[in-house]
């Protein structure tokens, strides 16, 4: 099973909200999920996202799609990535 790293929609029409979840590669983008590891405010300009859990699934093979990699650099989640 590939894990991914990617963002979950939610929110409602143009005011969307996001989660960032580990989850199968298969799975449909709003679907079942291994685990929460953050959240993404695009409206406020906020992130929160745990560092500690990102860096488990980093360090058991889990890839995060291009999108999450921009969040993380701009956010500085992980420093020496």
């Amino acid at each position: 099973m590939a894990v991914k790293i990617r963002l979950q929609r939610y929110g409602s029409n143009k005011r969307p909200f996001y989660r960032v979840v580990a989850s199968d590669s298969k799975a449909p983008r709003d679907g079942k999920f291994l685990e929460i590891l953050g959240t993404y405010d695009p409206l406020i300009d906020n992130v929160a996202i745990d560092a500690e859990k990102v860096t488990k699934w980093i360090n058991q093979g889990a890839k995060p799609t291009d999108t999450v990699k921009s969040l993380f650099r701009k956010y500085n989640v992980l420093s020496n990535k």
